[in-house]
């Protein structure tokens, strides 16, 4: 079991959207991400610059037939700071619900 640790960096919604839907596979193109999750092109390359000074995603631009393509994946520090950050909000969300019965 993964030890809690709430993450200030990936709680921000767009950015916990990104590194949740990372979290689902092995790379994925820049246009997947944006289009997923309705952003712009330059609020989503914001967004991965902040997690990848982090260390938390790794960005590759290689050229296929002479187009830059952009594709993205989770570092295991972001994969760790991801099932962390999970784990906190469950322990939230349980403490929530057990807060709620006693009333």
């Amino acid at each position: 079991m993964a030890e809690a640790v709430f993450d200030d960096l990936i709680h921000p919604s767009t950015r916990l959207s990104i590194v949740a839907l990372l979290a689902s596979a092995d790379w994925a193109d820049f246009a997947f991400v944006r289009d997923r999750l309705g952003l712009s092109d330059s609020a989503l390359s914001k967004q991965f610059a902040t997690l990848e000074d982090a260390g938390y995603v790794h960005i590759e631009r290689p050229v296929t037939q002479h187009r830059r393509r952009v594709r993205v994946r989770l570092t295991d520090t972001g994969r760790r700071a991801f099932v962390g950050h999970v784990a906190a909000l469950q322990e939230v969300i349980s403490t929530a619900k057990l807060g709620a019965r006693s009333d």
